[in-house]
This record gives C-alpha cells, structure tokens and sequence, in this order.
C-alpha cells in the first residue's frame, strides 16, 4: 500500500534514466546488468515517443526494476499515473510488498519526494460491509443442499470472515491466511453490478474497495492484474485511474486472460438462481417466467450432446427468446426506474440489485448467442459459442458458453488506443518471432507475410494496423544457457498416445529422477498422467515423490525446495508457478508438447479463422498455444546465475515433426541431446548421485 497522499506538482528537471537506475540498484544492494540497463532505457524511450514496445526479458534480468524506474520518474514528472497489470498474485505481491518499498525510499531524494504506490483489484476481491453486516441471502450451491459437511465448512468459514472483518485495514481477500472457498467468498462481497455505490451504501464511507480505488488515483503506480485492465477497456466505465502509460508484464498471458473475462455462459443453474433472487421481491407471476425458461432450457439442452454450434440448433431461438424476455420482464419490475440503484431501505436496495445483477447476466447471454447466429455465416461470427456437459455425481451438467474468436480488435482500440503500452514477459518471441503474440495483441506485424493471420486476429485492414506503431526488443539473459543447461528429447521413445504413460516413458522417468537423486519437477499434460506417474514411480525409487493435489500447491513446491531428494510432479499451474533456485531442481520432465486439446471449441475455432484467410491455423494457435507453454515449462530449471541442470522433454516429436524446429526455436540455446546415456552422466555428475545401471 502507499505511504500517504501523492503530492502531484510536476518536477522541472530529474535525472535520466540510466543514472536512477544504477541509484536504484545501488541501494538495493544489486549489480549492474547489462539487460536490465537496456530495458529501462528502451521503456523510456517508448514513453517519451508514445510507441508501444514488446521486451523479452529472460529470468535475472532484473525487468520489474528496468520498467519500475522510468514508470516512477514519468508520473514524477508529469503527475500522471502509469498503471502496471500482471497476470499472477505472486508478481502483484512482489511488486507492493517488495519492489515498489524499497525503489520508492531509494529514490526518493533524486525524484524530489516519495514515489506514491497502490495495489487496485476488482471489487469482488474486497470484503463488502453492507453485506457482512446485513442479512443479504445468497442462494447454496445446490451441490450443498444434501451435504451437511459442506454446510457446516461453510457456516465455519464465513464465520471467520466475520472476525476478520474487525481486524482487517483491506479488507484484500488476498491478505487472508489461510484462504477460504469461493463459496464462502461471495457471501461476503458483491460484483460491480451487485454493489448499491458510494452514496447509497451505509458503510460506504468505510468501504474498503472504495478506498483502494481512492488511494490509486492519488498514486503514482498502480498495481492491478490482467483481468481488471480487461474489465477498464471491455466495460466503456471507468475502473482505473486516469493515465497515460500501461505495463503489461507477464504479456504473455494477456490474451488468455481478457479472453476469460469477455466470455459469458448461460445455464439451467444460473437461470433458476435468479428467479429464486427474484422471489417475494417481484410479482410471483415474473418469478414464474422465469422459472419456466430454466425448466425449457434444460428440457432443450439435454437433448443436445456437447460441442460447438456453428449454426444455431433447431429449436433454440424460440427458447433463448423465452429467457431472454422472461430476464428482460424480471428486471423491468426489480427496477421500474430501468437505470441506476434500486430505491428503498439500503438492506433491500443491496437484495434487489443483487437480483438485478442475476437476471442481467441471463438476459445478456441470451442476447449474445441470438445475436452471434443473425449472421448465418459462421466465418462472420464474432463470438465463438459451445455447449459444455460436465458429469457430475452422475448428473450431466450442460452450460452454453460465449467466447470472443478474438480479442485483437478490443485491445488494439481500447488499450494501445488509448496509452502507450509496455508488453514485458520472459517468453514473447514464439517461434523465433514477436509478430506470432502481437498479432493476437492486435497489433500490425513487424514481418511480412503475416497479415494474413494479422486479419484473422482482428485487424480492419492493412491501413487501419499500421497506424499502431510498435517495436520489439530482446535485451537477452544473464544465463549461459548452453553451458548451465541440457535440453535431451527422447527421441528413441513411442510418440504419446491417448491412452495414459506407455511403460516407456515410465521406465525413461524412472532412469532419469534415479540419475538425478530425486531433485525433480515432473510437468505432465494431465492430472490423470501426473496421479498415474506418481503411484508407480513411488513404488520404484527410493526418493520421496510428492503430487500436485496431496496438499495445497504452495506447501508442496516448499516442501520439494526444502529437500534436495524430494520429486515434485504435478500439471499446468506448475508449468508456470514454481521458483525454485539451488539444488533442489536439477532436472525438469515434460511427458509430452503441451498441444492444446483438438476438441477445444475456442481454439479450434481460432485456427479455422486463420485457415480461412489462408494462413497456417495449426502454427499460428496450436503450435504458438504449445511453445509458449514449453517456453514456461523450461524456465523453471534456471532461476539464478548458478543453477545448472537438464531438460527431458519425453515427446519424440519434437526431433522428429516438421513443426519441432518452430517449437525449439521458442526456447532458449540449450545444449541439445538425444542421448539417454549422456544425459544420466550429466546428471549423476551434476548432483553426485551415485552410478545407477542403466534399466
């Protein structure tokens, strides 16, 4: 959090760039790195010039530093607020807690004043205290209705919310340890569209959302994540303050993340929900309506079996219209007034707008799937639309789910439209190239030949992307990465198969964690291979290993870094979560190319639209969505100067395919290799395992 109140009066004449930086490293008791040093100065120079920039900056780099300085020596100046959005709590915390403290006191005398900072998240991120101080109901999840454990669990957690609420300065769920369950969340904080506002809420004056929303706009730097910047640049309202400079690190999960927030989902449950928010506060004929379309949606999906619609099944527009009116009548009578707050005592106000915020979503799905099949082409259709069927307790559930095909056109207009962007990230060259992530950025390629998959991303015309200026640059790692590092594919393996681990690759884990002495961090494409992995390799090594899922993700990778012998194996969110430097991580296992699943109805679609302008669908989706995800994969090896270890991608494919030099070219210049017997040296060489007999 900051300190205190920005005082915002413009300083004539500061030091550059590169002398606060070496201030800055000074005092934190750093080094000068060559990289870092380049970065910053690149970054300035995307401010000062209103060009945007993408920077990949390997781990070590220092890159939080290299933006963070001419970010605080910009706002100084001008008093205007640069805004940084990440896409992890963990680099959030590092920012507020770590990096924005100690930079803001180090430059303080050569800015002229404390640098001011703040950390701003959605509201549903914060403690709501009208709601935890009134009897608001919030529907159980009709999973807890005949579970009196879960109940129970629940009563237990939001009990403790409520003490929490006398202790807490943020009110930040983030600052709550241990966590509780999003179920026992919502009953104690309320969406934008569920909050009653400022002037109209009992408690507003003492609102935490409130008041960090307050504090940003008198900051210098403003902390937020991926999906609030989002939710600013899709909503048309005003969530983040006024500025002119937006970082976006870990840039390489901007796309996924304002995906996430852009897609909607209509469902028998969500309909149902509302009406029983709407019961004894509206006519009990509109509660019947709305009652009615659950009950036909359900009749008419469960007829459906799961998967893309391309076309609008028979039958389904009369029925989306029955939602859609029965949400629209239910509305008009929860607010007669049709715009802003609900009128009456605050406790019903607060009940009613939750409604409201229930029936708004219904009729707004409806909308969108009726209006995305207007167009009876399917290449002109702007969202993407599948049906989802979850089994459940041996019920199937089926949710009808909207995705924008792509989100280029809504950043390239509401994002690097509107400020100059800074996109940071150790992994944006894909396939040896920046143009593969810009153009779903939204932004024109650097290269030629690549307007085709520019278009399909959401670009206008060739004229319309080229007033969006940008540069690129790799400023490099401070890693030797052919000396510290080995990347061995085995290429004498089967190629995978859809059945689970094939004994091969077992005996291949097993041959690899006995030469490493544990010290190893399995990343599987599944949860299914990485349980199946776990059991059987338990039984055959004498080294501990530990799976994603025996217990919370953080104990686990603490656990695995207290103990040099211990394994750590585990799926996607390891892929990109674990920081571990030193001993305990020598050797780094991906069972396969973490391709995205062929019935993934987004992506899918994703790559027909770049197929359709004649461009290559599988390189620019499949195969991009892959070498991002192994160029994550791999960093975890190397996380300071002195690491060293070995890469194992068990995946054949990536010597033998076609596309395995366009995913090779997405990593860093290992050492490379196929052969096992080498790399087993390599490793009991490495971690002074003893000889183990080849099996």
């Amino acid at each position: 959090m900051s300190a205190g109140v920005a005082t915002l009066t413009a300083v004539p004449e500061l030091p550059p760039v590169p002398k606060l930086l070496s201030t800055a490293v000074e005092a934190l008791g750093g080094k000068e790195r060559t990289g870092q040093q380049t970065m910053a100065a690149a970054v300035a120079h995307a401010i000062d010039t209103g060009e945007h920039l993408a920077v990949q900056a390997g781990t070590g780099t220092g890159k939080s530093l290299a933006y963070l300085v001419p970010s605080l020596r910009h706002a100084v100046r001008t008093g205007r607020t640069v805004v940084v959005s990440t896409a992890t709590i963990a680099l959030q915390r590092q920012l507020v807690d770590r990096d924005l403290p100690r930079l803001s006191e180090a430059l303080a005398t050569p800015l002229g004043r404390v640098p001011q900072y703040a950390i701003l998240k959605g509201r549903n991120n914060y403690l709501c205290l009208n709601k935890i101080n009134s009897a608001i109901p919030d529907e159980p999840a009709e999973a807890e209705l005949f579970d009196a454990f879960a109940i129970s669990r629940l009563g237990r957690e939001v009990q403790r919310l409520n003490d929490w609420a006398s202790d807490t300065e943020t009110g930040d769920r983030d600052e709550l340890a241990p966590g509780v369950s999003d179920r026992a969340w919502r009953q104690v904080s309320v969406s934008s569209r569920e909050c009653l506002g400022k002037s109209r809420c009992p408690f507003g004056v003492d609102c935490f959302a409130e008041k960090a929303r307050a504090e940003s706009g008198q900051a210098d730097v403003v902390v937020t994540n991926h999906a609030l910047l989002a939710i600013d640049a899709i909503s048309g309202i005003q969530v983040l303050p006024e500025h002119d400079v937006v970082i976006v690190d870990e840039a390489h999960e901007l796309v996924d993340r304002v995906t996430g927030v852009a897609t909607a989902e209509l469902s028998t449950a969500a309909i149902s929900a509302a009406a029983k928010r709407c019961a004894k506060l509206i006519d009990e004929r509109e509660v019947d309506r709305l009652e009615s379309a659950a009950e036909a949606w359900h009749a008419f999906l469960d007829e459906l079996p799961g998967g893309r619609w391309d076309t609008l099944p028979e039958g389904a527009a009369p029925v989306l219209a029955l939602v859609r009116d029965a949400a629209w009548n239910a509305r008009t009578a929860l607010n007669p007034q049709g715009s802003g707050v609900p009128q009456g005592d605050p406790e019903t106000a607060a009940t009613r707008n939750q409604a409201l915020a229930a029936v708004e979503e219904v009729h707004d799905a409806a909308v969108r799937v009726l209006e995305t099949f207007e167009e009876s082409d399917p290449a002109a259709h702007r969202d993407v639309v599948w049906l989802a069927v979850d089994e459940m307790r041996g019920v199937a559930r089926r949710t009808l789910h909207m995705a924008p095909l792509s989100v280029g056109g809504l950043l390239r207009s509401r994002l690097f439209g509107t400020a100059t962007v800074v996109l940071a990230s150790a992994t944006l060259q894909v396939g040896g190239s920046f143009d593969n992530l810009a153009v779903t950025w939204g932004l024109p390629p650097q290269a030629p030949g690549r307007v085709d998959a520019a278009l399909a991303n959401g670009a206008q015309a060739p004229s319309d992307a080229e007033q969006v200026r940008w540069n690129s640059l790799d400023v490099g790692s401070p890693f030797d990465h052919a000396k510290a590092g080995i990347l061995y594919v085995a290429k004498h393996l089967p190629a995978p198969g859809r059945d689970g681990l094939p004994p091969a690759y077992l005996d291949e884990i097993e041959r690899l964690v006995t030469a490493a002495g544990g010290r190893t961090l399995g990343l599987f494409s599944s949860m299914r291979a990485a349980k199946a992995a776990t059991e059987i390799l338990r039984e055959r090594l004498d080294t501990p290993v530990l799976c994603q899922g025996d217990d919370a993700t953080g104990a686990l990778v603490r656990k695995f870094a207290d103990d040099p012998e211990t394994s750590l194996f585990g799926t996607l969110s390891l892929w990109q979560g674990v920081d571990v430097p030193g001993p305990s991580l020598s050797l780094v296992i991906l069972d396969r190319i973490p391709f995205p699943r062929p019935d993934d109805p987004l992506l899918v679609a994703r790559q027909r639209a770049v197929e359709s302008r004649g461009g290559n669908g599988f390189l620019s989706v499949a195969a991009n969505h892959a070498a991002l995800l192994l160029a994550q994969g791999t960093g975890r090896l190397l996380r300071s100067v002195d690491d060293r270890g070995v890469i194992a991608i068990l995946d054949s494919r990536l010597a033998t395919a076609r596309y395995g030099g366009y995913l090779r070219a997405s990593l860093p210049p290992y050492w490379e290799t196929s052969d096992p017997e080498v790399v087993a040296q390599a490793l009991r060489r490495l971690t002074g395992s003893p000889a183990a007999a080849s099996k």
